[in-house]
């Protein structure tokens, strides 16, 4: 028998396996199709899903842009050709506004079963704010304690820091200065270490003015290079009570 040379060896091989894949092919032929056909349907959910949060996302950071424009509007009698919309008076845009973010907040559809749209969480905290503004001190605490433990750092920074605001305003002194100090101990490019530390002082003011001046003398020799802020804590400490 004549020797085989390496080229057809090499087309032997590959005959030989193509023939086995065909006869595997044709013994298991639903197996395979009932696999190819499942994976296609994984991938059509896949990109089903994706085309429904990208659409619902986009939805929700048009409609988190109105109920900004609204919650930030002008207050007073329109100037002439002055753009975007204008309220007679706070009580009503707040009003407007806390409407439109909390139909975001209470959203539906997809926002639901996977809540991972940044807007739908940007809505809750400015809820708060807008309870807040409005008089409802128990609304605003419950709402800005929820978004307070967002996931997102920095939308947290900012529900603690209005929190504290909040509490402060309750008279609940103590537990708005622990917020402040939690807020010092972990700064965020939202609510950076000074301002948290201001407000702990300002905070302490009126009930514990000698804590508040060492807060606010620390904060001279540390922020000593930065001369607004400096000049600022200068004059919070002179306006201290004696």
């Amino acid at each position: 028998m004549a020797r085989l040379t390496r080229h057809e060896l090499k087309d032997d091989k590959f005959k030989t396996a193509f023939e086995e894949y065909e006869h595997f092919a044709k013994q298991h032929y639903r197996e395979i199709a009932m696999a190819v056909g499942i994976a296609l349907v994984i991938v059509g959910l896949v990109f089903g899903l994706r085309y429904l949060m990208d659409r619902e996302e986009a939805a929700a950071n048009a409609q988190l842009g109105e109920a900004l424009e609204t919650f930030h509007a002008y207050v007073g009698a329109p100037a002439p050709g002055s753009p975007g919309p204008t309220f007679s008076t706070a009580t009503e845009k707040y009003t407007k506004a806390l409407g439109e973010f909390s139909a975001m907040s209470e959203v539906k559809g997809w926002a639901t079963v996977l809540p991972t749209q940044r807007a739908v969480r940007i809505a809750r905290y400015h809820v708060g704010l807008c309870q807040a503004e409005l008089g409802d001190e128990a609304g605003a605490i419950k709402t800005l304690t929820e978004a307070a433990d967002d996931r997102d750092v920095e939308i947290a920074s900012l529900a603690r820091f209005a929190l504290a605001e909040q509490l402060v305003q309750t008279g609940k002194i103590p537990d708005a200065t622990k917020l402040y100090q939690n807020l010092e101990d972990h700064p965020t490019t939202a609510v950076p270490k000074a301002t948290a530390e201001l407000a702990r002082a300002d905070a302490l003011r009126t009930t514990q003015p000698a804590q508040a001046r060492i807060i606010y003398q620390n904060m001279q020799r540390e922020y000593a290079s930065d001369a607004t802020l400096a000049e600022s804590v200068r004059q919070q400490i002179a306006s201290l009570p004696k």
